[in-house]
């Protein structure tokens, strides 16, 4: 134990010491954090301030169609009308667009017994967030028109047409009632999943460079004369997870002052509002050591079985295949956290972490899934650990020969 103890002890400092630990640790959130805010405010204006013309046969349609893009206050749009419109006036508002007068212009055409045609003329052939606004005003403005047509007073027109808010709400295991929010769930259980799987494949990987530095540099040797290969890679499993945790403590520490501060708690309220359960709180730590101690030992007796690290580097992609297919689940996890596929993949081992926190994001499963899911975790990582350690017993001091099927067998039957 006394051995296991100091390899964890060299393994946690040697990593916490190091500039890559600072640097993801306080770094990386920082990185990412810029990235969200400059993304924020390259996207806060998108679109915005454009000078347009409505040019239709109808003047009627032509004014509510401008009515609605001027009620959209964030666009701050300029609105031409060319009303009622001709083809001298469409080849003048090409001419326009052309020399830059207006950004473009929506032509509306009425024909008898059918239905209007609208085409939207302009120089940028990417500006989406512009189409999208002429396309729910001029649907907008037709069901206006024929509403206020058929004898309805405008504003209750208008309070039809901007259609109705669905409010949701959930209920509980306890017969409670409580309001709910779709959209923040499923930011909810993404993040946790992703952070999860993050720090999980990480510190996986992070073993296994740790095993293919220490092969290539010989210090196996020495370092087997006093300790056994069992010890070593329990202490390295034990003091790399502990680096893991200390990483994830920092953020949830940061994260929690964060979200102390008045901008956090006005931006995290109402429809933006996020609550993590003291179950999620506890969970977290467990499924993530679990899922660490699965893939690691996965990952050290991967190693073993490597000379080089870039040799490793072309497995890691089916050692990380778990990981993909949890993320291609998200939709139906979300959708339906009760499915076949959302309750197998919660209790099958490699993918179990990720689903199981995707499934609390929208309902909590039952107690015995949580217990079958953290069983069936254990026996695998007990699996997993047999078959590493054997291989990482023998794979640490073979130098110069391919490990092939065959090979790995015997290196079984040696251990």
């Amino acid at each position: 134990m006394r051995n296991i103890w100091l390899v964890a002890r060299r393994e946690y400092l040697e990593q916490v010491r190091g500039r890559a630990f600072k640097m993801t640790t306080f770094g990386l959130p920082l990185i990412f954090a810029a990235v969200f805010f400059i993304g924020y405010l390259s996207n806060r204006g998108l679109g915005s301030g454009r000078h347009l013309a409505v040019a239709s046969s109808d003047p009627v349609l032509a004014n509510e169609i401008k009515s609605q893009l001027l009620g959209d206050k964030d666009a701050k749009t300029r609105v031409d009308v060319v009303a009622p419109a001709s083809t001298a006036d469409h080849d003048t508002l090409v001419n326009e667009v052309r020399a830059k007068a207006i950004d473009g212009f929506l032509w509306v055409e009425t024909p008898s017994g059918q239905p209007p045609i609208a085409t939207y003329t302009s120089q940028s052939a990417g500006d989406f967030m512009t189409g999208g606004r002429l396309h729910e005003a001029v649907n907008h403005a037709m069901l206006d028109a024929k509403l206020t047509g058929g004898g309805m007073a405008h504003d209750s027109a208008d309070k039809l047409v901007d259609g109705i808010h669905v409010q949701t709400y959930q209920v509980k295991k306890d017969g409670t009632v409580v309001k709910s929010n779709v959209t923040a769930s499923f930011w909810k259980g993404y993040v946790m999943a992703l952070l999860l799987s993050m720090t999980t494949m990480i510190y996986g990987m992070n073993v296994a460079r740790s095993v293919i530095q220490e092969k290539t540099s010989r210090i196996f040797e020495v370092m087997l004369s006093i300790t056994r290969p069992s010890d070593m890679l329990a202490g390295k499993l034990i003091g790399v997870g502990a680096v893991g945790l200390t990483q994830i403590g920092i953020w949830l520490v940061a994260g929690t002052i964060l979200i102390g501060t008045p901008y956090a708690a006005s931006f995290l309220s109402g429809d933006h509002a996020v609550h993590i359960s003291a179950l999620e709180m506890v969970l977290f730590p467990v499924y993530f050591l679990l899922g660490y101690l699965l893939y690691s030992s996965l990952f050290a007796g991967l190693a073993a079985t490597c000379e080089t690290e870039q040799e490793l580097q072309m497995y890691m992609p089916l050692a990380a295949a778990p990981t993909w297919l949890s993320f291609s689940l998200i939709l139906v996890v979300i959708n339906d956290s009760n499915s076949l596929w959302a309750i197998a993949g919660s209790l099958f081992p490699p993918t179990a972490p990720i689903i199981m926190f995707l499934r609390m994001a929208s309902e909590t499963p039952p107690k015995w899934q949580f217990a079958v899911s953290i069983g069936l975790l254990l026996v695998s990582i007990w699996m997993v650990l047999v078959i590493s350690a054997k291989l990482y017993r023998v794979g640490i001091l073979m130098y110069g020969k391919r490990a092939t099927l065959p090979e790995l067998v015997r290196w079984l039957r040696y251990s």
